[in-house]
């Protein structure tokens, strides 16, 4: 695959590190956000909570005893990567980085080119086979072991359904295993509808978001159990300290939840 970067068209991957303080953008990935704030000025709180809730959701599943993460998705590494994050609590996590941003992957490999407990794949998400198979995958995911799949702040950029592809994942899992995601609705935020707009402008046809309700993102963790608590907006997810009163959760605009795969395992 070429992994050389067009440094003139904006990038997912690039305009999400923007927005979370990283330098691995460039001038059209800032002007693409500059523009995104307009339609929707605290998409940068958003897209910040978003990341927070990636590394609480780490935690937990370290917390049930999951050594296994596969980030599809991951994007550019940033501070409080999953490796980061899981390893603060297990040294041994092994963690597999899955993105088709070919910065995403050239600076993560290149952050990680000394770690032997990840591994860091250009690929399509949307193709199951080809990233379970990948023989460099195989090396430190065992799938007869409990792995957690983490599909963060990614599939409203997937304009077909999400959930056979979903479920592909899912049935490839060990008991014990779990689903981590966040989406983007519009429920409640009718600016959501222009942020989208200007988003679909701004990647042309290198990407497309597509908004979801609230009980089409529910079914994306069919065959999964919810665990506490639930299917939430973004600051409710098990916040690390109570949710500001005067700041309503539901202004976030993306829900997200963690599923398990055997419904005998729901960490409190």
């Amino acid at each position: 695959m070429d992994l050389t970067p067009d440094l003139d068209t904006p990038s997912p991957a690039r305009v999400y590190d923007y927005f979370l303080g990283g330098s691995h953008n460039f001038a059209s990935d800032r002007a693409l956000a500059a523009r995104m704030e307009q339609a929707m000025p605290d998409i940068g709180h958003i897209m910040q909570a978003n990341r927070a809730f990636l590394r609480r959701a780490v935690r937990t599943l370290v917390d049930a005893g999951v050594r296994q993460f596969l980030d599809l998705g991951s994007g550019i590494p940033t501070v409080g990567n999953v490796h980061e994050v899981a390893r603060q609590l297990a040294p041994d996590t092994v963690v597999a980085y899955v993105d088709i941003d070919p910065v995403a992957v050239n600076h993560s490999r290149r952050l990680l080119t000394d770690d032997p407990r990840t591994v860091v794949l250009h690929a399509d998400l949307t193709q199951p086979d080809t990233v379970l198979d990948d023989p460099a995958l195989r090396e430190i995911i065992d799938f007869e072991q409990p792995v957690a799949v983490l599909l963060v702040g990614v599939l409203h950029q997937l304009t077909t359904d999400p959930a056979p592809t979903i479920a592909h994942y899912r049935d490839r899992l060990a008991p014990g295993s779990y689903l981590a995601l966040s989406h983007a609705s519009s429920d409640r935020r009718t600016d959501a509808l222009a942020l989208r707009d200007t988003y679909n402008q701004g990647y042309a046809n290198t990407a497309r978001m597509t908004l979801r309700t609230r009980p089409q993102i529910e079914q994306l963790f069919a065959g999964f159990t919810l665990i506490p608590p639930g299917l939430v907006q973004l600051p409710q997810w098990r916040p690390d300290w109570p949710v500001d009163p005067d700041e309503d959760p539901r202004r976030f605009a993306t829900y997200c939840g963690v599923g398990s795969v055997d419904p005998k395992v729901s960490p409190a």
